[in-house]
């Protein structure tokens, strides 16, 4: 068991508002996308708006932004559900809904494990990546790094001799 776990940030700017015409598929599919990544081997959490299933009533990044905050065990574990699930299909078609960005959109990084990243967290974590490339602290799947190394254990106490 890792004592870090993985936390992905992705901010997309929307093509139309999510009642769009342009929007339904994306919206049909929300639902059912969430639901397979809670069920994924290595999830961990997801950013939700209050009393929401999702996150896309949130707008930290401006009104035609929306946000996907989530957190997993590892890097492989969001690998295999990015890639390796029907998540896949949302991945080809994103240019349908969203504006192809301009600049860094996604942001991953190591973070504690039972800690849950704030936006406000996420949104430092790309700024970093787009200022200074990947780095341990702000990385990309093209550029990975390392959870960090676990803080080593107290030395044991010593047993006493045995006696004569």
């Amino acid at each position: 068991m890792t004592d870090h776990h993985l936390a992905q940030l992705n901010i997309a700017r929307m093509r139309a508002p999510l009642d769009d015409p342009l929007m339904a598929d994306f919206v049909a599919l929300l639902d059912p996308v969430n639901a397979l990544a809670e069920a994924s081997p290595g999830f961990v959490w997801r950013l939700v708006g209050e009393g929401e299933s999702d996150a896309t009533s949130l707008r930290p990044f401006g009104p035609d932004w929306i946000v996907n905050l989530t957190v997993w065990a590892d890097v492989e574990a969001l690998w295999n559900f990015s890639y390796r699930t029907d998540h896949l299909d949302l991945v080809r078609r994103r240019r349908s809904w969203f504006h192809l960005p301009k600049e860094a959109h996604m942001v991953l990084w190591w973070l504690p494990a039972g800690h849950l990243p704030s936006v406000e967290e996420a949104a430092e974590r790309l700024a970093r990546l787009r200022e200074h490339g990947p780095t341990p602290e702000a990385f990309t799947f093209g550029t990975r790094f390392p959870a960090p190394e676990a803080a080593p254990a107290a030395p044991a106490a010593p047993s006493p001799a045995p006696g004569p």
